[in-house]
């Protein structure tokens, strides 16, 4: 059975997100993979409502279908996108972020979180990889938070990054084509996906740039200060993206790296066990919501804000 590929950008035609992911894909389809390319300015994408429909139904261990199932075409995708071996997203970068079409159709992923529909065994388990590519017109200081939202979006599906590409400074549209190193590169993307297929999963890991980002678990160069988590858990520094804990040390040339402490990968959002743990939250934190005591405390307050009105914008 051939190796399926697919591709998903958030670019216009024929623009630099589009061309860095058919540079991709073809390496994927010379290598004999079935290739597929999404483009999501083609579909409709709704924004996700907040129903906390598909959270809630976790809390109970119960799949509920995203309330907007058969309004758009989100679920048409994801569900071919589940199919995958492996999936390569490319998206522009608009004010430090990846473009709002493409957090769009991410941020409705919750309802096809793969580690709970495993766990209640609605689906059974398959293991993907992903690359990731941001496109921007500048340099890494104005797409800081572009790469990290993209990898954030990508462990609810139970993706393992293997490969990430910042684009910098083609602001044009097809600018990516004076650029031959950058082509060069987008081929090896395309190239380095296959490899990580061809890979035993538990022999899996890193192919992009060997000093990619602080984090050594998922490679992201999103650090945060620790705060106590819901069950008392602290490290004093975690990775925003993967949620790996430790501490910042100085090396003997002076320099500093994140060390994971021994047990800083009990929280890993990119397995499926560190998923599954958050599940746990999930169900303990709508669990406080159920109770009658605080069911009737809501009711009673909820009535000055219903009230409460402002002017707006005629």
């Amino acid at each position: 059975m051939a190796v399926k590929i697919m591709g998903i950008t958030a670019g216009r035609h024929d623009g630099n997100s589009e061309i860095l992911l058919k540079q991709s894909l073809l390496a994927c389809q010379e290598a004999g993979a079935e290739v597929t390319l999404v483009n999501l300015r083609d579909f409709k994408i709704l924004d996700c409502t907040g129903c906390t429909a598909c959270s809630e139904g976790m809390a109970r261990g119960k799949r509920v279908p995203c309330v907007l199932k058969a309004q758009d075409d989100k679920d048409k995708i994801t569900e071919e996108m589940l199919k995958q071996d492996g999936v390569i997203f490319s998206a522009p970068t608009y004010d430090l972020f990846p473009s709002a079409n493409y957090l769009r159709f991410a941020q409705r992923n919750l309802a096809y979180e793969t580690a709970f529909l495993q766990a209640i065994g609605a689906i059974e388990k398959k293991d993907r990889v992903a690359g990731l590519i941001a496109v921007g017109g500048s340099m890494d200081s104005w797409q800081s938070i572009a790469m990290p939202a993209m990898q954030a979006t990508t462990f609810t599906n139970s993706f393992l990054v293997v490969d990430m590409i910042l684009a910098k400074r083609v602001p044009s549209a097809a600018q990516c084509l004076l650029n031959d190193e950058l082509m060069e590169r987008a081929y090896q993307m395309g190239a380095n996906i296959m490899t990580a297929i061809h890979t035993p999963v538990e022999q899996r890991k890193w192919l992009g740039d060997e000093d990619e980002g602080w984090c050594p678990n998922c490679h992201s160069s999103a650090l945060v200060l620790g705060h106590k988590q819901w069950d008392g858990v602290h490290w004093p520094i975690e990775c925003q993206v993967c949620g790996a804990g430790g501490d910042l040390e100085k090396t003997e040339d002076g320099k500093w790296k994140f060390v994971i402490a021994e047990d800083g990968l009990s929280r890993d959002r990119t397995t499926d066990e560190g998923r599954e743990f958050h599940l746990k939250e999930i169900g303990a934190t709508h669990g406080l919501f159920y109770i009658p005591e605080n069911q009737m405390l809501i009711k009673e307050k909820i009535k000055k804000f219903k009230e409460l009105k402002f002017p707006g914008l005629k």
